[in-house]
């Protein structure tokens, strides 16, 4: 079942990883090399089964495929998930014998921070391999990378409202924001600032009186966000919220947010939003900031060079926009299609990736 999942979608490579000492159950998915090493995040979730841990690792992991390669990175789609709960089951043995894991594959994958990790746990993989970004700002790298990811999605948010109302400002205009993390919580800081009326949920109640404390914004329940009258629906959270139940629900004329699949299932959701009229404004693309801004720390890390690029989202989704229309396909599509002709025409002229100097043969 695994070998034909693989084979379907390209997959290079998948690691199991286990440590008896630490506890460490991990999975690490390289989706496709051919723009160069695989980078993408690791995320540590309570997950119920090992199936629904490995399902995860590979959606994910080709996503970073599509949302690098779409962002004009050299860069493969990778990712990793342990099997754990991050608020109790973390250790420095744990993220160290992860990092001996990484730094097994030579180079094909560089791992960095997700869900339920943080700079801190990149430290200790860091003790391990040099093949880890997001780090701290003391080894010379950029630190949380979620005030980057703010900025990325701020900036697609505003070409989502050039494209929906005429005008990319965003003053006065209503955005309901599903989860209050780091990332929506800077999200929602550039927002108030340029005058935006903001609508905020978590199942964290902290983090909702944060939000209603520094922003005024109201605060709804968790359920009751898609029922909220908005001009653009921020989802920030877990992904598979776009779905069978809660699109007809969403009374919004935009999505635009930084969680990542946020369609449960890309055809039949990507098409009922737009069927509502609604328009969707792809999550990688939208949510690429992070990467953008990690990604530039493998060429000694400029923070204005990285913010520049990182601005360019709000050209990127445009494009995205132009596609759709021109072809007569949803946003969702319009992006796959345009990250994916840019892997195709790659594939022409670079094999996958193999650091040669690394290799037995360089060594003989």
């Amino acid at each position: 079942m695994l070998f034909e999942r693989m084979e379907k979608y390209d997959y290079e490579q998948v690691v199991f990883c286990h440590d008896k000492v630490s506890g460490l159950k991990a999975i690490i998915a390289i989706h496709d090399t051919t723009l160069g090493p695989a980078l993408g995040g690791c995320r540590m979730w309570p997950y119920e089964t090992e199936e629904e841990a490995l399902e995860d690792v590979l959606r994910l992991a080709r996503g970073m495929t599509h949302k690098n390669a779409a962002a004009g990175l050299n860069l493969g789609g990778g990712k990793t998930v342990i099997i754990g709960d991050p608020r109790k089951d973390k250790s420095e043995a744990m993220f160290r014998a992860l990092g001996r894991y990484v730094e097994s594959l030579n180079g094909r994958y560089i791992i960095a921070e997700d869900v339920g990790t943080t700079v801190s746990d990149m430290d200790m993989i860091h003790e391990e391999t040099d093949y880890v970004t997001g780090i701290s700002e003391s080894y010379g790298s950029s630190g949380n990378p979620s005030p980057m990811t703010a900025l990325g999605v701020y900036s697609a948010m505003k070409r989502t409202a050039l494209e929906a109302f005429g005008t990319d400002s965003l003053d006065g205009k209503t955005i309901s924001v599903q989860g209050v993390g780091n990332v929506a919580y800077a999200l929602c800081e550039l927002l108030h600032n340029e005058g935006s009326k903001l609508v905020v949920t978590d199942i964290n109640q902290e983090a909702v009186n944060r939000a209603v404390e520094a922003f005024g914004a109201k605060a709804v329940a968790p359920d009751e966000v898609y029922d909220a009258e908005a001009d653009i629906f921020a989802p920030c959270a877990l992904g598979g919220i776009l779905n069978d139940t809660t699109i007809p629900r969403l009374r919004v004329a935009a999505i635009c947010g930084s969680a990542n699949n946020q369609l449960l299932q890309t055809d039949r959701h990507g098409e009922m939003v737009a069927d509502r009229g609604i328009l969707y404004a792809p999550d990688y693309i939208v949510n690429a900031g992070g990467v953008i801004n990690v990604a530039d720390e493998l060429s000694s890390y400029n923070e204005d060079r990285a913010q520049h690029k990182i601005k360019e989202i709000y050209g990127q989704i445009g494009k995205v926009f132009e596609i759709a229309k021109a072809e007569g396909m949803t946003p969702a599509h319009a992006a796959n299609r345009m990250a994916e002709n840019r892997i195709q025409s790659m594939r022409h002229v670079k094999s996958s990736f193999l650091r040669t100097e690394n290799s037995l043969l360089s060594r003989r």
